[in-house]
């Protein structure tokens, strides 16, 4: 029987970085290392963990959501902020893991151009969900977006559970951003990207049997994963407790909370 993982409450904490590193990883990745007093408390012990991050406006100025007295939050005009995985936190600082593909988004474009010493304020996670238990097996799926969760997943699952790694990439070259003792670990699949009709995350899920002792794990463009939850939980039938399907943005829509429901027509409770 599959058990959801003991979620770990964090003291919601804002914190102001400064880049130590930035480099090019793979042609569609940048990696980015903060590093601050502040990161003494910091804390991201869950596979899919996210950090608010709030970047600088035109005017250089970072502006972050404020308190008032009671306790109500308060976001001024001009925060620009997104939802990021911690790839790794160690003494070395906190790793960020940019996706680069286009430059069109803030996030993006303050990546390509950041240089030691910059600053970045993060903000949480306010909680770690730590991976379910009862499972013997794992099927992991993601796009580029949702990378350094899977990677995550990777490192943190048992050693006798098998894993099933479904990556769906626009760039080939992006293949290398999995680490060969993620590879050695995870069976890999690399799924075609598409355009038009089922995505190949869908197309590689329908293909596969589940039973009562998989656990499935999906993130990346929302639309493309309503398909497929609906298919894992209503044409298979398989419980909440099994699967998990997020989105980690939206085509058309500008940062998506990826709390909201992935499909407010058909939640799936």
């Amino acid at each position: 029987m599959i058990t959801p993982g003991q979620t770990v409450r964090h003291e919601l904490k804002s914190r102001r970085l400064t880049v130590a590193r930035a480099e090019r990883i793979t042609p569609g990745f940048l990696r980015v290392t903060l590093t601050g007093d502040d990161l003494d408390s910091f804390a991201a012990v869950g596979p899919a963990d996210h950090v608010k991050l709030f970047f600088p406006g035109p005017d250089g100025v970072i502006r972050t959501p404020t308190f008032g007295p009671d306790g109500s939050r308060q976001r001024p005009e001009g925060v620009i902020t997104r939802d990021y995985t911690p790839r790794r936190h160690s003494a070395d600082g906190l790793v960020i893991d940019f996706a680069v593909h286009g430059g069109e988004g803030p996030a993006t474009a303050w990546a390509l151009q950041a240089k030691p010493g910059d600053e970045l304020v993060v903000g949480g996670p306010r909680g770690s969900h730590l991976p379910p238990t009862g499972m013997t097996r794992v099927v992991l799926g993601s796009d580029t977006s949702a990378l350094p969760a899977l990677a995550r997943w990777i490192e943190m699952l048992p050693g006798d559970v098998e894993i099933l790694a479904l990556v769906e990439l626009e760039d080939e070259a992006d293949r290398a951003y999995l680490e060969p003792s993620h590879v050695e670990r995870a069976r890999v699949h690399w799924v075609p990207a598409t355009t038009t009709g089922p995505t190949g995350i869908e197309t590689a899920v329908r293909s596969l049997a589940f039973d009562e002792h998989t656990f499935v794990w999906l993130a990346g463009e929302a639309g493309g994963l309503v398909p497929v939850r609906r298919h894992l939980r209503r044409g298979l039938g398989l419980p909440k407790e099994q699967v998990i399907v997020d989105g980690y943005w939206r085509v058309g829509v500008v940062a998506l909370d990826h709390h909201a429901p992935l499909d407010p027509f058909d939640p799936i409770d």
